[in-house]
């Protein structure tokens, strides 16, 4: 939880250290360096830091600049997107984010592995997309992301799909997935787009139990819904890093990747400071 006395404290590092806010620190980067990949004990040695590396890309995601618009201090821009991919393939950003969660969720006093969660979904625009779909609800032709976060709000999984795709469909391929990296989860929170048969006979086949939170029509004004807020309180976590904004990536694969590195540098600074 962010404090005037932690933001000052982050305030020192960055006058400090005299870069810029979103490099890591070096509590942050001990938590890190263990899952990159070692140095090659035969052939052509490293020459890259993979820590400027790491820096660069939160920097990019932080500020929705262009790749060949990264500032001077940091790798060549080819250098940087070179080990993104290979980063990417690697997984290295969901190990990152799934390990950081785990760890603020002990800290905060609770099991490691979540039973509970919200389901929701956003549309956002796509400009360079492949495969793009129009969401008529709101009005958006781009991509759909279909999240499943755990009761305090932390992200457990994205799915990312053209924007014509149901909510309760992209939740089905949610369902199908979420088991496997998060096994005790059980409970699923969700509003009513998500009660349809289909997605409840699927849950039901997965055991999960899937409960519907309901408007309140019948109140006049502004209502906080239970469990409802926690999943759009994520979202407004997620879009403070411009590059999620939209989504601007090409591939889905990418911009995956993308909403990992955020979520992710929220939580290792929440539990390196």
């Amino acid at each position: 939880m962010w404090t005037s006395a932690s933001r000052g404290r982050m305030a020192d590092i960055e006058k400090r250290s005299k870069r810029y806010p979103t490099d890591l620190t070096d509590r942050e980067w001990a938590v890190v360096a263990p899952f990159l990949p070692q140095t090659a004990r035969s052939g052509r040695q490293r020459s890259v830091d993979l820590r400027e590396v790491l820096n660069a890309i939160r920097y990019l995601a932080r500020t929705g600049c262009g790749w060949r618009m990264l500032p001077k201090d940091f790798p060549p821009w080819q250098t940087v997107y070179w080990w993104f991919r290979r980063f990417i393939r690697l997984f290295l950003f969901r190990t990152i984010h799934n390990t950081a969660l785990m760890i603020d969720r002990e800290r905060a006093g609770r099991e490691a592995s979540p039973t509970g969660g919200i389901l929701d979904s956003q549309s956002v625009k796509a400009p360079q997309g492949k495969a793009r779909g129009f969401d008529a609800g709101k009005k958006v032709n781009g991509r759909k992301r279909h999240i499943a976060v755990d009761t305090d709000g932390r992200l457990l999984m994205v799915n990312l799909t053209t924007a014509d795709i149901s909510d309760s469909a992209g939740a089905q391929m949610i369902l199908d997935a979420v088991r496997k990296r998060w096994p005790f989860l059980k409970h699923l929170f969700a509003d009513g787009a998500y009660d349809r048969k289909q997605l409840m006979d699927k849950a039901a086949y997965r055991d999960f139990i899937v409960e519907v939170v309901r408007r309140i029509d019948k109140e006049p004004g502004f209502k906080v819904l239970p469990r409802r807020w926690v999943v759009e309180r994520s979202f407004g976590w997620m879009v403070r890093w411009r590059r999620l904004v939209r989504d601007y990536e090409e591939r889905t694969d990418v911009s995956e990747a993308m909403i990992h590195v955020a979520m992710g540098g929220l939580l290792l600074r929440r539990i390196a400071h």
